[in-house]
């Protein structure tokens, strides 16, 4: 897929664009959103990443537009999966709602800064190293377990950052919310505030997310420009998401699973499409055959789309049932 410089750009300035409308027209105050402001916004955000992948079907074609479809859902999956984090996050710092879109954003843009690192990292790697599909397959394959496991834990909880941890011991840190401020001044000296330690916790947070996502979307498309817009896509519209459907996600019990399932089946097609790339032939009847297959991305579209189907109705059926037999 050839992306010239220009459309790089013109990308970029857009999603900048985004971020300062959302910075300075839609978050220019401290206040919990409403549903239907979130909602308006988030059909927005939606629309447009259908549009831009139609887009991308129509110019660059059906492979192309598949994986920018693929990508796009699977990152929005993992990141609705992150607010359940968000949530601990907030509640343990004891944020109040009206702070809380405020943090969401600035950890979203930092969000958006960590993903565009990893992603020129990886882009460069799998440039130049072809057996990193290796490593990113098996740490999918570890990551999807690992996933699987916790969901299965009920005694699983959120443990604060170090880096939180240090700033609490070696800084002077002001307990009292002073709006959204992030230093303030107490007895002469410069003191930081709770939401300084919420953000921080969010950066952190967002870049655990990032080691998981960026190789799970290089699964799917190994193109660099749809890579990072399926990230920006994912990415748009979470904070919106976060109040909308801040219930919801309680009762998406199998969420975890069917997350830990994807993440499993990209961590084999990704070790699947090494060993096809690196044309490890095994010898049959003396003639050299590929038996590792590529599995195509309409095939990876319907796997995704049909587990995040099958997660979702399992789950609110469940809730249903625990509902009716006052569980």
């Amino acid at each position: 897929m050839e992306v010239s410089t220009t459309v790089w750009w013109i990308t970029g300035l857009i999603t900048v664009g985004v971020l300062l409308v959302d910075v300075l027209v839609i978050g220019r105050r401290p206040h919990e959103p409403s549903m239907r402001e979130c909602a308006r916004y988030l059909a927005v955000y939606i629309g447009a990443a259908i549009a831009f992948g139609i887009g991308v079907w129509v110019s660059a074609g059906g492979q192309y537009g598949g994986e920018f479809f693929a990508g796009w859902l699977t990152e929005y999956s993992l990141s609705i999966d992150n607010l359940f984090i968000f949530i601990i996050i907030m509640g343990k710092f004891a944020v109040p709602r009206q702070y809380q879109q405020t943090a969401l954003l600035i950890g979203i843009v930092l969000a958006l800064v960590l993903r565009a690192i990893f992603i020129a990292v990886g882009a460069a790697a799998i440039e130049n190293f072809s057996w990193v599909f290796y490593l990113f397959g098996l740490f999918l394959v570890y990551t999807a377990i690992h996933l699987a496991m916790e969901a299965n834990d009920d005694d699983a909880q959120y443990d604060e950052p170090k880096l939180v941890t240090y700033l609490r011991r070696h800084f002077p840190i002001h307990e009292q919310w002073d709006g959204v401020k992030l230093t303030i001044k107490e007895n002469g000296k410069r003191a930081l505030t709770p939401m300084f330690l919420v953000i921080m916790a969010l950066g952190v947070t967002d870049l655990l997310f990032a080691l998981d996502s960026i190789p799970a979307i290089y699964g799917l498309t190994k193109e660099p420009y749809l890579v990072f817009t399926a990230n920006v896509f994912a990415l748009m519209g979470l904070r919106q998401l976060y109040f909308l459907i801040g219930g919801l996600l309680e009762r998406l019990v199998y969420l975890s699973y069917g997350l830990s399932f994807l993440l499993f089946f990209i961590g084999v097609k990704l070790i699947l499409h090494a060993l096809h790339e690196n044309e490890l032939p095994f010898i049959n009847g003396g003639e050299h055959v590929d038996w590792a297959p590529d599995i195509p991305i309409w095939l990876s579209l319907t796997v995704i789309i049909g587990t995040l189907v099958v997660t979702a109705v399992a789950s609110l059926a469940k809730d249903r049932r625990d509902h009716r037999s006052g569980a």
